[in-house]
């Protein structure tokens, strides 16, 4: 497995949500995956099948008492041979177990250190547990989102995962970038709040010019515009539609064979549910299937509303490889795709790599019986 990334040795101390979501597009774009697993504790590849879960491909695992001298001892040895660390515990956690980054970057200079937290490493809530409905609720991100009467989360996909494991994976890349010029790591902070305020500035750059209400459902993009949203088929399912640019809307109106004077006045708002009115009408006296024969593939802008179990059979999806099966479920394939160093799916995770961990760390057969004698190694 090629990969861009191959070569860099990541070392994730285990976690759930978007610490492992990182790891994971790290090991997808190649990387050496190495997560230290404390003894019983709960976490996201301990709680799944590790051959279907698609957040745990593609890692070796180790794991480590930490509350022992001799695992620290340990494990700041694996830093040494490593590119990246990353953790997602509170702030202070790994400065009070004796891995803080001055500690781990005296051992390692060139290591880059990635920290995910929902507030930040400093600031008045730093210590303060969260999750993402919070993280995003104080970026504003999650008042522009849902219906008139009150905020919808939308998953955890914007604090989680958008605005915490890719701003970290994006940090994490740019520092080993960096890294290769002046041979220095350095430290990642990446606050999930921080994450999903920076996702959400193309609407702050709208507010501040005047073309976006700080209000929900009353723009363009979140759920108002009658040219802009999803409807229910007469079958119970979904399709959406986008035509935004006036070529796609005159396609839209020709299409659907809609010559009401009234959807050439769609800029004029007081309209817009009148206007959403017929649409759900005439969208409600076909079916899905029948609304993708007459529309999928124009210019439209269109496309059904899959499920999670309908998106992998898609033909787009399929031609395109967009999900694999591994082990009877489907995931997500590795992306973004490059044309030179391929990203394949990495393999499914290996727990039975400890002895393997620590000999490419430079631990001998005793060493390594001694450390597990002791308790500070499980295997």
């Amino acid at each position: 497995m090629p990969g861009p990334l191959q070569g860099v040795k990541v070392i994730e101390m285990a976690g759930v949500g978007p610490g492992p979501f990182c790891a994971m597009m790290l090991a997808d774009a190649g990387a050496d995956v190495i997560t230290i697993n404390r003894p019983y504790a709960r976490t996201l590849g301990n709680r799944r099948d590790p051959a279907s879960d698609a957040l745990a491909r593609g890692r070796r695992h180790l794991t480590l008492d930490l509350k022992k001298p001799e695992a620290i001892t340990t494990l700041l040895r694996i830093l040494e041979g490593a590119q990246v660390l990353i953790e997602g515990y509170r702030p202070g956690v790994m400065e009070r177990l004796g891995l803080g980054p001055d500690i781990c970057l005296e051992h390692n200079p060139r290591l880059v250190y990635g920290r995910m937290t929902g507030w930040g490493q400093t600031g008045p809530l730093a210590q303060a547990a969260g999750h993402d409905i919070n993280y995003i609720s104080l970026a504003g991100a999650l008042h522009a989102i849902g219906d008139a009467e009150r905020p919808i989360p939308p998953l955890n996909l914007v604090g989680d995962f958008g605005g915490g494991a890719m701003m970290l994976a994006f940090g994490i890349s740019s520092a080993l970038y960096e890294c290769q010029r002046s041979g220095r790591g350095q430290v990642v902070d990446a606050a999930m709040s921080e994450g999903a305020a920076i996702l959400m500035a193309p609407f702050f750059a709208m507010l501040a010019s005047g073309s976006w209400k700080d209000a929900r459902q009353s723009n363009t993009l979140d759920g108002a515009a009658p040219y802009y949203c999803s409807y229910r088929c007469s079958d119970g399912k979904f399709i959406s539609i986008a035509p935004l640019e006036p070529q796609f809307y005159d396609l839209f109106l020709k299409l659907m064979e809609i010559d009401n004077e009234m959807f050439r006045q769609r800029d004029d708002r007081t309209k817009w549910p009148l206007l959403k009115a017929e649409l759900e009408a005439r969208f409600a006296s076909r079916s899905r299937d029948e609304w993708c024969a007459l529309l999928e593939g124009t210019d439209v802008c269109f496309a059904p509303v899959l499920s999670l179990s309908e998106a992998p059979l898609h033909p787009h999806n399929q031609a395109r490889g967009t999900f694999t099966e591994v082990a009877g479920s489907w995931q997500p394939s590795p992306a973004p795709r490059f044309s030179r160093t391929t990203s394949d799916l990495p393999p499914a995770p290996r727990t039975d790599t400890a002895a393997e961990v620590l000999a490419e760390a430079g631990l001998d057969p005793a060493d390594i019986q001694a450390l597990r004698d002791s308790g500070a190694v499980h295997f």
